[in-house]
């Protein structure tokens, strides 16, 4: 079971960043790759995952890049999936940890609580552990902290 839920994993495990599950619920370039890696890992997230990204729907939607149906289409998928994930939850000591990684690393805030959680679910042993992420600042901190993070 993953640190701070109660749901057992059934396939191996991933810690996933908000970036790296967006391209489940929208076409983009990486969405391919994306499900291939949805079908052989379970899902493990931050507790702000979901709010991030309806987020990330919604600007989209106000960039016009996807249609109002797209958006609909996209916010129900996510909603129904929410569920099935595992969720590393706030506490003081992810707090703490969220706190160094900002000093340790070039991270924004958002981008620390990611990486915290991650290190809960681990407890904060990451070796051979998978951390899925977009964005390359994020995949350097991950690497940097012991996982074997990949930039989707």
């Amino acid at each position: 079971m993953a640190a701070g839920t109660r749901k057992p994993l059934n396939k191996a495990p991933a810690f996933w960043d908000t970036s790296a599950l967006v391209p489940l619920f929208v076409g983009q370039a990486n969405s391919a790759r994306v499900i291939e890696l949805y079908r052989e890992h379970d899902v493990v997230i931050w507790w702000a995952t979901p709010i991030e990204i309806i987020s990330a729907l919604a600007r989209l939607l106000r960039l016009r890049e996807i249609s109002t149906a797209d958006f609909i289409k996209a916010r129900k998928s996510a909603n129904d999936l929410f569920a099935s994930w595992s969720v590393i939850v706030p506490s003081d000591g992810l707090r703490a940890t969220a706190v160094g990684l900002v000093e340790k690393y070039d991270l924004r805030a958002a981008d620390s609580l990611q990486l915290a959680a991650g290190l809960q679910w681990c407890g904060q042993v990451p070796l051979h552990r998978l951390f899925l992420t977009g964005d390359r600042r994020l995949q350097d901190a991950a690497l940097l902290s012991g996982f074997d993070a990949m930039l989707i």
